[in-house]
């Protein structure tokens, strides 16, 4: 399929069907593709559970409120958010930058842009990312809008904001697996309805963590699709400037 058969084929599902089971490997395909979506400063703060075992299925499904599209998945794909790994992922990205910059850069300048990363992911990024109930958040916030008196800066910088951030690129991944699927010829459904301690304790995650949604996943019957898609018309949303 092209992009607009793709993007035409994904609609949300509401029911499955229970005789056709989905492919492992080509669910874990589509997830592997997921990791190609773009994330903020590369930091990839997010993980995917991808659910097979029927009794967590089944816990999934009660923590979604029992609705129907939980209920006849074949298989669910939870995505996580994970702020309290950005250190990790910070040294991580730095050492493969600099890798980058030592293969691909001229020698001249290896020191400036190698000197660049490191300030980046050992200062810049752990600053962004550190939290203290919302103290540091405030800190920030202060030092961006006084150096925003003399030259533009980005002003998102509370802990609600990296929260954010951290949700939006997760998003980006959530939106590149169903697509992927699309494409495979499963169907998917996100659900942002559900109850997300239940959630976290049906897989073992941490407190610190936060459900960014659950894709159920399966092969659609034809109630499955509740109705012709709504969209408001185009030239609601478009602005040419």
């Amino acid at each position: 399929m092209g992009l607009q058969d793709i993007l035409n084929h994904r609609r949300a599902v509401r029911h499955y069907d229970p005789t056709k089971p989905l492919d492992n490997e080509r669910v874990k395909h589509c997830l592997e593709l997921a990791t190609l979506a773009p994330t903020s400063s590369n930091m990839q703060l997010w993980e995917c559970y991808h659910v097979t075992d029927p009794a967590v299925l089944k816990k999934l499904a009660h923590a979604q409120l029992d609705q129907q599209t939980a209920t006849t998945a074949q298989q669910m794909v939870v995505f996580v958010t994970r702020r309290d790994k950005h250190r990790a992922h910070a040294k991580a990205v730095k050492a493969f930058e600099i890798e980058n910059v030592r293969r691909n850069s001229p020698a001249e300048k290896h020191e400036k842009r190698i000197k660049k990363w490191k300030l980046y992911y050992d200062f810049v990024m752990p600053l962004f990312y550190t939290r203290c109930f919302g103290l540091l958040g405030l800190m920030r916030k202060l030092l961006a809008q006084v150096i925003g008196l003399f030259h533009p800066i980005v002003k998102q910088v509370t802990e609600a904001d990296t929260r954010i951030t951290v949700h939006k690129s997760c998003a980006l991944a959530v939106q590149t697996f169903m697509l992927a699927m699309s494409e495979e010829g499963y169907d998917t459904c996100p659900v942002e309805g559900f109850d997300s301690w239940l959630v976290k304790k049906a897989l073992g995650l941490p407190y610190c963590s936060e459900i960014n949604m659950i894709i159920t996943c399966g092969i659609r019957l034809p109630d499955g699709v509740w109705s012709n898609r709504y969209r408001l018309p185009f030239e609601e949303m478009y602005h040419h400037v």
